[in-house]
């Protein structure tokens, strides 16, 4: 599992291995791991021109002593100071003594755009907002460049424990952080900017439980249900799927896709779609006498291309199983149903339903996603999937938010979600927590995406008879 911690988990981290450690050690371990991450980067350290972005703060120094090191393997490196009077004096002066050269930031945009390698040392972990006025025409020329940029410890201008940005900020070729991820380099629109990430173990000790995770192929292979000798159809679990009308059908034929692929033994399908459902899946069991006379299912997907039947959404929240609302399901369900529900709830919005559930703009949800899914599950008690270029899995309770790290920009065709629900349904009906159930369908159908797409536009029906094999990949 990989894990990221706040700025402050962080900061408390460091004064405590700082207390135990020679003064200056620490900052020498990160410099270190920096300069070898700049040494492959590179290829060729020897005669190299590099320039190191350096601002007031740690993060400066850290720039500076890795630069020293560069220094001493032959590389040409100028350190431009955005502070002058308030750069790290310990750092500089071993640039120096390293042979490297200092320049003001009114030298800095020829530069950088001159340079094999820009380090970005301008702000740490603690800033907030955007870039400062003086530092935007060096991050622009950084992009400009055709050096490859590294960001220390995280892009200058992001937000560490959001991934919010508010205004300019530097984007990198490569992260280098330090003891642990931190949020923002896992969460978009940071993210983005974060290009490549290494981690450099430099012995923080640091609490059980994070602020996020994300889940890895073990973490996920762990979770999958597998049947053993003695199970049957029903024992490995009934989803029943409530999608579809009479004008998308396809919706409910996309949902029983993805259920028929994660994990249960069976899937129950009511709604007005029956015909198709069956003439494309003969296996699913379809019943035309709404969720209420369907027979026994161990958990419910509701909402898919369900246009506007409140009363189906109604009767699947009533059940006491574990319900999975989407789509339509999401603005028919009435919250205080929701809240009150006994069993898990799973929704599961895209930005645009969710900035709607919480009245906000869409904007809104989109540079704020962290909190808009953290708001969500605790608004609605229950657990939320929070789609999009970053998905995020919060609970109602509290604990780590889970990051999905799979997925592919070709994700973002018309039901592709539709395939996740009945996944996610799936993996629920099988018996995984709603936690799990979210994080691990949103791994698979991230991973799918990618193996069908391969570079190139899919349909959601790809993505769906592509679930297999990115299962059969997590269990390597």
């Amino acid at each position: 599992m990989r894990t990221a911690y706040s700025v402050e988990t962080v900061r408390n981290a460091e004064r405590e291995l700082m207390a135990r450690l020679p003064e200056g050690a620490l900052m020498q371990r990160a410099a270190a791991g920096l300069a070898a991450a700049c040494a492959d980067l590179l290829g060729r350290v020897y005669g190299s021109r590099v320039v190191l972005l350096v601002g007031s703060g740690d993060n400066g120094g850290d720039a500076l002593y890795a630069g020293a090191r560069l220094a001493r393997r032959g590389a040409g490196v100028t350190a431009v100071l955005l502070a002058p009077d308030r750069a790290h004096a310990a750092g500089l002066a071993a640039l120096r003594r390293a042979g490297g050269w200092v320049a003001g930031a009114g030298q800095g945009v020829p530069l950088v755009e001159g340079a094999d390698l820009v380090v970005d040392g301008i702000v740490g972990i603690g800033g907030k907002g955007g870039l400062r006025p003086d530092a935007v025409p060096l991050a622009a020329a950084a992009e400009r460049s055709r050096g490859a940029v590294v960001a220390v410890d995280l892009p200058s201008g992001v937000d560490a424990d959001t991934g919010e940005v508010h205004g300019d900020a530097v984007r990198a070729d490569l992260t280098v952080t330090f003891g642990t991820h931190k949020p923002g380099l896992l969460i978009d629109p940071a993210r983005e900017h974060a290009g490549s990430v290494r981690l450099v173990d430099i012995g923080l000790e640091l609490p059980a439980e994070p602020e996020l995770e994300a889940l890895q192929h073990a973490d996920a292979a762990r979770a999958l249900p597998v049947p053993g000798a003695e199970s049957d159809k029903y024992r490995r679990g009934v989803v029943g799927i409530a999608a579809g009308s009479a004008r998308y059908p396809g919706a409910a034929v996309l949902a029983v896709s993805g259920a028929l692929r994660g994990g249960a033994g069976a899937v129950r399908y009511v709604g007005p779609a029956g015909d198709a459902v069956i003439a494309r899946f003969p296996e699913t069991l379809v019943s035309d006498g709404g969720p209420k006379h369907a027979g026994r299912v161990q958990a419910w997907v509701v909402g898919p291309g369900a246009g506007d039947d409140a009363v189906t959404v109604a009767e699947v929240l009533a059940a006491e199983v574990p319900v999975l609302i989407d789509a339509d399901g999401l603005r028919l369900a009435d919250a205080e149903t929701v809240r009150g529900r006994r069993a898990p709830t799973l929704m599961t919005p895209h930005a645009g339903e969710a900035a709607a559930l919480l009245g906000v703009e869409r904007a809104e949800v989109e540079g704020g996603r962290l909190s808009a899914v953290r708001e969500l599950a605790r608004r609605y008690g229950a657990t939320v999937l929070l789609k999009g270029s970053t998905t995020l899995v919060a609970d109602s309770a509290g604990g780590p938010v889970r990051v999905n790290p799979t997925g592919t920009g070709w994700l973002a065709t018309a039901g592709s979600g539709d395939v996740l629900s009945g996944l996610c349904g799936s993996l629920l009906a099988a018996g995984l927590s709603a936690v799990d159930a979210a994080s691990v369908g949103a791994y698979l159908h991230g991973l799918a995406g990618r193996l069908a797409a391969d570079g190139a536009p899919v349909g959601a029906h790809d993505v769906a008879d592509t679930i297999p094999e990115a299962w059969r990949n997590v269990l390597g």
